[in-house]
């Protein structure tokens, strides 16, 4: 069933546009999924004509070659995005989102190009290249296992905030104190620098440009390696606890509000959990 819009300015959720928001917003429809999985595929080939029109010797043979793959590439990803603005019912909302940002920044450097002068107004063009890379990004919308870890991070995010404010705190100390204990004779020529020693110590990098020379200093540097150990792991237990709390709770989809684009609604959902709009009928039993 389909929900008219009483907004001037938002598009309709009925007929085609509703037909093409279903394809590309919502991957619990077969031509949602099938959308998703050639996607990803585009961008995975996308990414790794641009990592390999890096390499010289790959570039020397097949550099036409790529600048077509490119093209072709920057063409389909170019009809996405417009095939995107043409059905959500806001779309500037869409183009100012996370996503829409990183849509937009998959199509630009090619385009770009095109206008920028030639070699002798920059060092290289190519380097426009390197923001292609951002497509990587577009495969965390279509991928169930980012979004649970993404939920999984912003539901722990007070308590590893709280974690690494414990962690500063220590680095702090310890490097005051190796400061005080090696000096400057030893290359803690400052706070700063024995507080760099202590964040490498303290995650178990150890570059050693930096080392103590005394015995108390070496003892202290036990001590560090020693709460690095421990330290590592409490992070990773917040995020999986977390993650794991998350199996007994109600089974969501990607089911997408057409107010906010706020998506991973649970099946039996009337209204938006974000902006409390009302979730069109249709969503509830597309299959």
């Amino acid at each position: 069933m389909a929900v008219a819009s009483n907004d001037a300015w938002g598009k309709p959720l009925d007929g085609w546009r509703l037909r093409l928001y279903t394809i590309i917003f919502e991957a619990d429809t077969r031509a949602g999924r099938l959308f998703d999985q050639w996607l990803i595929a585009i961008i995975l080939a996308s990414v790794t004509v641009v990592v390999l029109d890096s390499v010289h010797g790959i570039n020397a043979r097949l550099g036409t070659v790529f600048d077509i793959l490119e093209w072709g590439f920057t063409l389909v990803f170019t009809v996405e995005y417009v095939a995107r603005l043409l059905c959500v019912r806001h779309p500037l909302r869409y183009a100012l989102s996370f996503y829409g940002v990183i849509d937009l920044l998959a199509l630009l450097p090619t385009y770009l190009a095109l206008l920028v002068p030639e070699v002798h107004a920059l060092i290289d063009v190519r380097v426009l290249r390197l923001l292609r890379v951002f497509r990587v990004f577009k495969l965390t919308a279509y991928m169930s296992e980012y979004q649970s870890l993404g939920r999984a991070l912003q539901a722990s995010r007070r308590k590893i905030m709280v974690f690494l404010a414990a962690v500063l705190m220590i680095v702090l100390v310890m490097g005051t104190l190796m400061y005080v204990v090696e000096g400057p004779a030893n290359g803690f020529t400052s706070i700063p620098i024995a507080v760099y020693w202590a964040v490498t110590t303290m995650t178990t990098v150890g570059f050693g440009d930096i080392t103590p020379k005394t015995d108390l200093g070496r003892l202290i540097a036990s001590v560090m390696m020693l709460l690095g150990w421990g330290t590592l792991a409490v992070p990773t237990g917040i995020v999986t606890a977390e993650m794991t709390g998350q199996r007994g709770r109600e089974t969501v989809t990607t089911r997408t509000c057409h107010e906010c684009l706020t998506e991973g609604h649970a099946p039996e959902a009337n209204y938006c959990l974000h902006c409390g709009a009302r979730l069109p009928d249709y969503q509830r039993t597309t299959t």
